[in-house]
């Protein structure tokens, strides 16, 4: 059963993942400035979480193998991807509008916590376009190189929120990273340091 091409499923986590959008639709469109300045923290931080928790579809299928729930989670990546996509765009937009002008944008560019969000930014652009079956088709192998490209880009998101605040930004950035990046080790481990143990005798 599907309703307008897609499973019930889909739609509900797609209804899932709008909501906290829906909390910004007023100061998105409000007249009031700082209300609107304060959309970067939602926003950026919105994108992130669902950027992790789709970079953890694989990791978490390694650790669980016999549930089926990280299945669910890997078929959806996509879908979680794109959505983490269009809060960073939205991020973008707002922090655009905010700064105000050209030379005001270009100031800060040298700054860690603002050039590393730009070139994460700008990676996962690509990765946004070609996250549909006709350029998966069209891309062929080359298709799951560009998207290995979502690791680089998740250290450079790492970098801009904990740079945020003088460096103060830490805490919170290594929280909400901090299962993605034990999941990392642990595939690390897995693939490429478990079989070099002794065996027990």
């Amino acid at each position: 059963m599907t309703l307008f091409g897609y499973k019930p499923s889909t739609l509900a986590l797609w209804a899932v993942l709008a909501l906290p959008a829906l909390g910004m639709i007023g100061p998105l469109f409000g007249d009031d400035p700082k209300a609107f300045h304060r959309l970067l923290h939602p926003t950026g931080e919105f994108a992130a979480r669902f950027m992790i928790i789709g970079m953890m579809a694989s990791g978490l299928m390694l650790v669980f193998r016999t549930h089926q729930w990280p299945r669910w989670l890997m078929r959806h990546r996509r879908d979680l991807g794109v959505a983490a996509f269009l809060y960073a765009a939205l991020h973008v937009v707002v922090y655009v509008i905010d700064r105000g002008t050209l030379d005001r944008i270009l100031e800060q560019l040298p700054q860690t916590r603002i050039w590393t969000g730009w070139l994460a930014f700008l990676i996962f652009v690509p990765l946004a376009v070609t996250s549909n079956n006709a350029a998966q088709r069209w891309l062929g192998t080359g298709w799951k190189t560009m998207q290995r490209m979502a690791w680089p880009a998740a250290v450079l998101v790492l970098l801009h929120w904990a740079a945020m605040k003088d460096w103060g930004g830490w805490p919170p950035a290594l929280i909400h990273f901090g299962p993605l990046l034990a999941l990392w080790a642990y595939r690390f481990w897995y693939w490429n340091l478990r079989s070099r143990l002794p065996v027990a005798a």
